[in-house]
């Protein structure tokens, strides 16, 4: 079992950037795969990136070259640098990690992009 706390969310400018951060209540030397999801009002909740613990990633076509996902194993944090923000990135963002073929979620951080 592992807990999730994520921050770093709040409003920003178009444009501007914002780095989001997970910290995990345990080694995350063993999570298999972690990831950011992001849910905006009114539409479901969709992946914005992956990382595997080789350091492999993948990004949703939407954040392709804007958004950067990093795991520290140091720190057992993962973040997320979110540059040349859109409106349309404005979401609650989740972080969630896979331990055991088991999903864990955090409670999520607000991301507000204004135009």
């Amino acid at each position: 079992q592992v807990q999730l706390v994520e921050s770093g969310g709040g409003l920003v400018q178009a444009g501007g950037s914002l780095r989001l951060s997970c910290a995990a209540s345990k080694s995350i030397f063993s999570i298999n795969t972690m990831a950011w999801y992001r849910q905006a009002l009114g539409k479901e909740r969709e992946l914005v990136a992956t990382i595997s613990s080789s350091m492999s990633t993948s990004y949703a076509e939407p954040v392709k070259g804007r958004f950067t996902i990093s795991r520290d194993i140091a720190k057992n944090t993962l973040y997320l640098q979110m540059n040349s923000l859109k409106p349309e990135d404005t979401a609650m963002y989740y972080c969630a990690a896979q331990l055991l073929s088991r999903w864990y979620w955090g409670q999520g951080t607000q991301v507000t992009v204004s135009s």
